[in-house]
């Protein structure tokens, strides 16, 4: 099969191939909220259910729905062969503050910061709705602030200020503690990726 778009189906196809070969039972071993049932694992991203068949990747939505675009299923074959569940001490840290966060600071604030606050502090009553419609927790922080579970124990917080005619929208994505030790740098750029692009389906 030709690969058309490399930025996606590269990675993609290598972490299928590293998925062939992964072991079940270390999998529920590392991620707790993950099961097993002898043919598929079974993971909720974002209040969404997913089936995964294992050795021969495949995925379905528990809903019916739609699959999930490549780059997130990219994350979700990345979540169950590297990732760890990890206690939650109860605090929140930005990008920045977590290893690595200074190195990947810039393509993470292009790629999540900025789009984020251009997406929603431009449109905060939509923000509002959608997230209400979502279930997540409102926050009193920001113009508009809510709290969602990503996946297993991992939990993330959105912010978002409108503009005026003296300042641009802001935004600000906080993550639960235990992402410093569950996640490498990359992968927590793409949650952040995920959190807006799954908002953005609602508005």
């Amino acid at each position: 099969m030709q690969i058309e778009n490399h930025k996606e189906e590269v990675p993609f196809a290598h972490y299928e191939e590293r998925f062939r070969s992964l072991n079940p039972a270390d999998v529920t071993a590392r991620l707790g909220g993950v099961k097993w049932d002898g043919n598929e694992f079974y993971v909720n991203l974002m209040g969404r259910d997913y089936a995964i068949s294992h050795p021969d990747y495949a995925i379905r939505a528990s809903d019916g729905g739609a699959l999930p675009p490549r780059p997130v299923q990219t994350f979700l074959l990345r979540y169950l062969l590297e990732s760890k569940d990890e206690a939650w001490c109860g605090t929140w840290k930005t990008f920045r503050e977590m290893p690595w966060g200074e190195m990947y600071i810039k393509p993470y604030t292009g790629r999540v910061l900025t789009r984020a606050a251009f997406t929603f502090g431009t449109r905060v009553a939509a923000f509002k709705a959608a997230c209400e419609k979502m279930g997540a927790e409102a926050l009193k922080h920001g113009d508009a602030g809510y709290q969602f579970n990503l996946i297993g124990g991992y939990k993330m917080q959105i912010l978002v200020w409108e503009g005026d005619d003296e300042f641009p929208p802001n935004a600000q994505v906080l993550y639960s503690d235990n992402f410093a030790g569950g996640f490498a740098a990359e992968d927590r750029v793409v949650a952040g990726d995920i959190l807006i692009s799954v908002i953005k389906s609602f508005m």
